[in-house]
């Protein structure tokens, strides 16, 4: 037996190099590897998501008027992958978007012993749900990373005008990006505030935050109904004296 030994553990250790490469993720994504990952979990930029008041003070100043070019919208003009190039919040920390949004959003986290940009596993709270639930690294996951503002949505507000290069920073900055439930994103859709809300009610104020920080943010203008969404989202926020 005792001879055995380094044939076993080499075998281990190949079969542990080759579930490492495996990872369920979106289809045909690139892994990044140009920078040593960081430790450090990547969070928000500084003062977002903003104050109840200040996210008042930033819908007042967005444009308004209708979405346009919706009809030349196409997902691929945000980029075909995550990518970490860009300078977008999470950006050059040599790990993959959604593994950073997983190692934000998760708790019980569990990171790879070998690559910590790797989640083994961890539970998400749903926030539009409420619902706990768990990740592993080896299953099919029923968590989805999920665009606040949705990409056609900013296509519709501005994004049509942008520069390939801001495109796909505003695809891959977390302060766009959450965690969420994967039937209740699909539902969700490219569906703007006003045609759609989180189903758990009271992160309604958080979403309206979010939503409207993501729009002053990036310059993206609301619709009418839009911004009167937006002002019934904020509206539930607890006031303060």
């Amino acid at each position: 037996m005792g001879r055995r030994t380094p044939l076993i553990a080499a075998t281990a250790a190949a079969t542990l190099l080759l579930i490492g490469g495996c990872h369920h993720e979106e289809p045909d994504r690139p892994r990044n590897s140009t920078a040593a990952p960081l430790a450090r979990v990547p969070t928000a930029s500084p003062g977002f998501p903003p104050t109840a008041a200040g996210a008042k003070g930033r819908l007042a100043g967005l444009k308004v008027e209708w979405g346009k070019n919706w009809q030349t919208y196409r997902r691929e003009e945000f980029g075909r992958y995550w990518s970490d190039e860009t300078d977008a919040v999470g950006g050059r920390n040599g790990c993959d978007t959604r593994d950073d949004v997983l190692r934000r959003d998760l708790t019980e986290l569990r990171e790879g012993d070998r690559n910590p940009c790797v989640v083994v596993s961890g539970v998400l709270d749903d926030p539009y749900t409420g619902t706990r639930l768990p990740y592993s690294y080896r299953r099919a996951s029923q968590i989805q990373t999920d665009h606040v503002v949705a990409l056609g949505a900013a296509w519709r507000g501005g994004a049509y005008a942008w520069t390939p290069r801001r495109r796909l920073e505003y695809a891959n900055d977390l302060d766009v990006l959450l965690a969420v439930d994967k039937q209740t994103n699909q539902d969700k859709g490219s569906r703007t505030a006003d045609k759609w809300k989180p189903p758990r009610r009271a992160f309604w104020c958080e979403y309206g935050r979010r939503y409207t920080g993501i729009k002053a943010k990036y310059g993206l203008s609301v619709t009418p109904p839009e911004k009167a969404a937006l002002e019934e989202l904020l509206a539930t926020c607890p006031s303060r004296p």
